[in-house]
């Protein structure tokens, strides 16, 4: 009987003490586990997560299929850790292009699993504890839990919407930064800024003016950018992507984040990467190296293929990089109007694969829950979700604890889909546009 009492308490005492790293608290819930189950078991139509449900580009395709069968049977084993030889090269090559400086391939490129893993580097890398670190909200949901994770403070600073006067549909273009607001956060404890152009969930494309004035006090407080890029080349309306490296005092304090899933439409490829200076790409290293230390050879070979045609096709028409955005910004136009016409009010996007919609006048569509805390843009993609069909993603979500509740009117759609797919979201909200006027 002693024996197994020992035992007993040896087990209750071993279980009670905490297994989970402190640094873990607070940032166990994500909103993509719920919003996608829910998605897969009521939606016809989602529009919630960010990727295309179109095809790669054939050239890309063609170019693993090569990698695949080809003769090199190298390309299934260990590449470099840092990037495969001929992907960090082309990276180069194309960057000193957009950027207009000399790069080394080997000291100012670095290949990950997908910009995912970039931004954890950067955060790791480069953010102590105590370190704050400013977030322009929205904002990509991962940004602040990461922060939290290298022991950093998340400080946070919204772009603020300007309705126009004239009755017309709101821009992206018109959430802007307030200029003192801005230069308020940055302090002595500022380590870097995390910019996100064009961004997610908005589609925001930051204009020159904008991107000068966080120049400027990056500059005079010495602070680093973490400039997530990832969708670089998806912008509409003839606006320009402006890459806040090329600006004055720049180059030197700021971490350029790509993402071949963004840039090919292959997101389940996971091959993204930095470009920055040698001095804060070391630390980076470092990172890469005792976490993944290596990504997958296929895909960068694959990847550095499609570059290579890229290179060769610059600014052509024929580019991927030409040729996609039109597309998308068809695709957006479509789902603009299907949304207005049922009476929400779409935010246009300038760039990415996302609208955000007002959904003020749905009130009285959706039962209120007793009770309950829980958004109402949550509680509005729920009751969407299962009596429509339709998945979204709270605005919400890519709000911090203490402004999440100025932005629950919001919902964001995704429009990087095929025209079948956009089709039938069309269908579902032309039906409910009959039932809401009969």
């Amino acid at each position: 009987v002693k024996a197994s009492n020992s035992l007993s308490f040896s087990l209750q005492a071993k279980m009670s003490r905490p297994v989970q790293a402190r640094r873990l608290e607070g940032i166990d819930k994500n909103v993509w586990v719920e919003f996608v189950k829910l998605a897969a078991t009521y939606s016809k139509v989602n529009l919630g997560q960010g990727f295309p449900d179109f095809p790669a580009p054939d050239f890309l395709t063609e170019a693993l299929t090569r990698a695949l069968s080809g003769g090199n049977h190298m390309l299934h084993q260990y590449t470099r850790a840092f990037g495969h030889p001929p992907l960090v090269k082309v990276l180069a090559q194309f960057f000193e292009k957009l950027l207009g400086r000399d790069l080394d391939p080997m000291t100012n490129v670095m290949v990950t699993v997908g910009a995912y893993q970039a931004l954890f580097c950067c955060f790791q890398a480069l953010v102590d504890e105590g370190d704050e670190v400013i977030i322009i909200e929205p904002f990509f949901d991962c940004y602040e839990p990461m922060v939290k994770m290298a022991g950093g403070t998340p400080v946070f600073v919204p772009l603020r919407p300007n309705p126009p006067k004239d009755g017309r549909l709101m821009s992206s273009a018109d959430w802007q930064l307030d200029p003192a607001e801005l230069a308020s956060k940055f302090s002595e404890r500022t380590k870097a800024i995390v910019l996100n152009s064009p961004n997610n969930p908005l589609g925001k494309v930051f204009s020159r003016g904008e991107l000068g004035l966080i120049a400027e006090l990056c500059v005079k407080h010495d602070v680093l950018c973490i400039s997530d890029e990832v969708y670089e080349w998806l912008v509409y309306d003839g606006k320009q992507h402006i890459r806040i490296a090329s600006l004055q005092g720049m180059w030197d304090r700021t971490v350029i984040i790509g993402s071949a899933g963004k840039t090919f439409s292959v997101t389940g490829w996971k091959v993204g990467w930095v470009v920055g200076p040698d001095r804060l790409l070391q630390h980076l290293r470092t990172v890469h190296q005792n976490s993944v230390y290596h990504c997958a050879t296929i895909a960068q070979e694959a990847v550095s293929q499609g570059f290579q045609r890229e290179l060769t096709l610059y600014g052509k028409p024929e580019s991927y990089f030409v040729q996609l955005p039109k597309e998308l910004q068809q695709k957006r136009d479509w789902l603009v109007q299907s949304l207005d016409a049922v009476g929400m009010k779409p935010i246009i996007p300038e760039g990415t694969y996302f609208l955000v919609a007002d959904i003020s006048q749905f009130k009285s569509d959706v039962p209120d829950v007793p009770n309950s805390d829980e958004p109402y843009d949550y509680r509005f993609i729920k009751w969407m979700v299962k009596n429509k069909g339709l998945a979204a993603i709270p605005l919400s979500a890519f709000y911090s604890e203490a402004h999440k509740n100025n932005y629950t009117n919001f919902i964001r759609f995704c429009f990087a889909k095929e025209e079948a797919t956009l089709k039938a979201a069309n269908d579902i909200l032309q039906k409910w546009k009959q039932e809401k006027t009969s």
